[in-house]
């Protein structure tokens, strides 16, 4: 599941672990916690539009999210048509992350594979720790392709040689090395100080008070594939700050 805390203007998402998901495996029930929590936040961000905020995502526990829960996909029996499910219900997720009125900030605590690695990628900065974690996606070793909004993602996000090493040859990449092929923003020594580097730069962002309806126009304009896959319309934006 996940909490919501408020700091000031700065929204802190917390995928939080149970004994039944200590990796935060996405499975309609997670997804269905997340999606809430951030329309939520959304709903309060555009109650208050001369206000600016900032969202901040984490999570307890050795794993930011460890992918899909394929467990769960093999709980009925029909493995296939549950993944596809998930893969269905995980892309407006996306969606959200993308259209969110304000910066978004991944502060990861640990690994993030497959589609625990879209979800952070999903959002505009990437902060992760030097001791421990990686970012994977294990789809070519596990024997899948990538649903097209993955591949978008990755294509609009990340450079020709960050994709080939992350997707063509499943490379799994600790934070010196996410940082050298362009997907990871910044490196810290410990969780604790990810963490703190996340809600320092909310603050930066929230100090320039800008619209976040704006600030999300100007986000899906850099990502048009993307968007178009999403479904995300996009509309031209004048607000006046003088």
């Amino acid at each position: 599941m996940c909490t919501v805390e408020k700091r000031g203007n700065i929204f802190i998402l917390t995928l939080t672990s149970t004994k039944e998901n200590d990796e935060h495996r996405l499975n309609p029930t997670l997804i269905t916690s997340i999606r809430s929590a951030i329309n939520n936040i959304k709903s309060q961000s555009l109650s208050s539009p001369n206000s600016s905020y900032a969202l901040i995502t984490t999570a307890t526990g050795k794993f930011f999210s460890n992918g899909l829960d394929l467990r769960w996909a093999q709980s009925s029996g029909d493995f296939v048509k549950n993944l596809h499910h998930m893969v269905e219900s995980f892309k407006p997720l996306v969606a959200d992350f993308l259209s969110l009125p304000m910066p978004t900030i991944a502060a990861l605590n640990g690994h993030a594979a497959a589609a625990g690695f879209a979800l952070a990628l999903s959002h505009d900065y990437l902060l992760m720790r030097k001791d421990r974690g990686v970012l994977y996606m294990s789809e070519v070793d596990i024997g899948m392709t990538l649903p097209e909004y993955f591949n978008l993602l990755f294509r609009e996000k990340a450079g020709w040689k960050a994709r080939r090493e992350i997707l063509m040859r499943g490379r799994k990449l600790k934070g010196e090395e996410g940082m050298k092929l362009g997907v990871v923003d910044e490196i810290f020594e410990s969780g604790e100080e990810v963490f703190e580097r996340g809600v320092k730069l909310g603050e930066e962002f929230v100090k320039r008070n800008w619209n976040g309806e704006v600030y999300a126009e100007i986000r899906k304009g850099l990502y048009p594939e993307l968007c178009q896959e999403l479904g995300l319309g996009r509309k031209s934006l004048v607000v006046p700050r003088l």
